[in-house]
């Protein structure tokens, strides 16, 4: 029986995910979603439960408010770097959930690289 899609999805994000619970060392998440017209960023610190900075293409400063393209993710990716240094975060666990790391998921992350954030 052939797989779908979205349980193809649901495995590799469970593989990811069992695989950064098995290095977490207490460092914060930087969790990807990317949907067909956004794309967020979080992150997440899991030992408290709470969320240290985000992102997003929805928000009106980064000025890509529905664009989801790697530029649009470039400017998702330095938002965060700078939003997580500001909360004091330096080094993260890179969670791309279920998502293929090309195209506008490796433009965050090259870009959150770039902002200083260390993964």
């Amino acid at each position: 029986m052939a797989n779908s899609k979205r349980t193809l999805f649901l495995k590799r994000r469970m593989r990811v995910r069992n695989k950064l619970r098995k290095i977490n060392t207490g460092k914060p998440r930087l969790s990807v979603h990317r949907s067909s017209k956004n794309i967020s960023v979080q992150v997440i610190d899991d030992l408290q439960g709470t969320t240290l900075a985000s992102a997003s293409t929805l928000e009106k400063d980064l000025g890509v408010v529905g664009k989801n393209n790697k530029e649009a993710a470039a400017k998702v990716g330095a938002a965060i770097a700078e939003r997580a240094k500001k909360a004091g975060v330096e080094t993260v666990l890179f969670d791309r959930g279920g998502f293929l790391f090309h195209g506008k998921i490796q433009a965050l992350a090259d870009a959150a690289r770039e902002g200083g954030l260390k993964f």
